[in-house]
């Protein structure tokens, strides 16, 4: 090659930048033989793919497999998340970096809420070899429960899952890229992060938390339960959508403006050691190229079908105490109660710095009452670099658990699952380690 150049658009900031190399390749002595030279080049590029391919991470405790190559891949697509940018995003990064790794794709574009949830419960998931969600997390928490909610779950939930940001909070795109030992970005440089490691196609185990609510619906959760003022600024800021992840800041100023009071009772039983990963077969029955379609021979369910699952062995009914080896939380005021699972609340907020994808452990974080909104801020700015919980912030506990039981006893309020908002009343929650798989390169 002869001559390297950025990919026209592109910046040279410090963060993550695309640049195409340019050359010329000389097959023969007759330098005007095109057809040779275009099939060494080629040759070049799928050597370089291939090696690329082959250059695995090592992380300690993290086993990683590979997508199929070339594998198929199909990308779901909210229009609507964030600030409405997602297509254009697609068009302008992630289709042609596809096309430059030589990743056949198909593009699906979400019309409703819940529709990835429908679409991935009755498709026939041997078509594929990945699902690539671009969206925000809300996307996601779909297709999870969607995979979840067949009848054969248990080899469904097997199929690599992809993350692409293209909502407000992004939060398992920030994770991943964090655990690629990269340095913090946001917004179109995390995008174009996330697309290197989804064109990688390293796939490591991800744990999932099952979250059963007082109607004994069950769901399964990526990333987070929340109750209290995170939750309360997840759901009143969605009127700021449009500014994109400025929205939560907004969102945390009111309500700062006018902070509450969180009444209820929190239990958890705490984690030791890091658990091993749930036994299952693990493989991946995605082999096939070609398109969508649906399962034959099989009903629609209703979109209230209960998950199936594995077991909740650590939990008994919530009209029953908790077990002895439980530790319940003498307070019963709080300003906030947040349940991790991955590192990243939010494309700038590490809130479980300690986390990783396959750790079996919920990392549990509450804030008592009585703190003052200072203090309060100060938390949330140190949080942006993970450094709330060495703060020594009286008012801050941390704790690592296995497993939950909250019971709000004000009369109102809201709790949310990976963002979402669910019944609200008492709810627990179980963590399976290493149940799904994730690409994160």
């Amino acid at each position: 090659m002869d001559q390297k150049k950025a990919e026209p658009g592109s910046s040279h900031r410090n963060g993550i930048n695309r640049v195409m190399l340019y050359g010329e390749f000389t097959a023969t002595d007759n330098r005007k033989d095109p057809l040779a030279n275009l099939e060494e080049a080629k040759r070049w590029a799928r050597a370089i793919n291939e090696y690329s391919a082959h250059q695995r991470p090592h992380r300690e405790g993290v086993l990683f497999s590979q997508v199929r190559q070339p594998g198929r891949l199909m990308v779901l697509l909210n229009p609507q998340s964030g600030k409405g940018q997602a297509l254009s995003l697609y068009t302008g990064h992630v289709q042609r970096m596809l096309a430059e790794a030589g990743v056949p794709h198909t593009l699906v574009i979400t019309e409703r809420q819940n529709h990835a949830r429908e679409l991935v419960r009755e498709a026939d998931l041997s078509q594929w070899d990945a699902l690539v969600i671009m969206s925000g997390d809300g996307l996601l928490f779909e297709v999870v429960n969607g995979l979840m909610e067949r009848e054969d779950w248990e080899t469904a939930i097997q199929t690599p899952l992809g993350i692409l940001p293209g909502g407000s909070g992004n939060a398992l795109a920030a994770s991943i890229h964090h655990y690629s030992g990269s340095q913090p970005v946001l917004s179109e440089e995390l995008l174009l992060s996330c697309g290197f490691l989804l064109c990688k196609g390293l796939v490591s185990r991800m744990d999932l938390v099952s979250v059963t609510t007082a109607s004994s619906q069950r769901l399964f959760s990526f990333l987070s339960l929340a109750w209290g003022f995170v939750a309360d600024v997840d759901i009143e800021s969605e009127k700021y959508r449009c500014v994109g992840a400025a929205r939560f800041t907004m969102g945390t100023l009111v309500r700062l403006a006018s902070m509450r009071v969180y009444q209820g009772r929190l239990a958890y039983l705490p984690a030791e050691e890091p658990a091993p990963p749930e036994e299952n077969t693990f493989h991946n029955s995605c082999n096939s190229n070609n398109a969508l379609k649906a399962r034959t021979g099989s009903a629609p369910r209703p979109a209230a079908a209960t998950p199936r699952g594995p077991p909740d062995s650590l939990l008994v009914p919530l009209e029953q105490p908790v077990p002895g080896d439980w530790t319940v939380v003498e307070e019963q005021e709080f300003m906030l109660v947040l349940a991790m699972y991955q590192s990243h609340l939010g494309e700038g907020m590490m809130a479980a710095p300690g986390s990783c994808l396959q750790d079996g452990l919920i990392h549990l974080l509450y804030v008592r009452a009585g703190i003052s909104r200072p203090a309060l801020l100060r938390l949330f700015l140190a949080m942006e670099k993970g450094a709330h919980v060495a703060s020594g912030c009286p008012h801050l506990v941390y704790a690592r658990a296995r497993a939950l039981r909250l019971e709000p006893l004000s009369p109102k309020g809201v709790i949310t699952v990976d963002g979402e908002s669910v019944e609200y009343g008492p709810v627990q929650a179980q963590v399976h380690s290493g149940l799904a798989r994730l690409i994160c390169g």
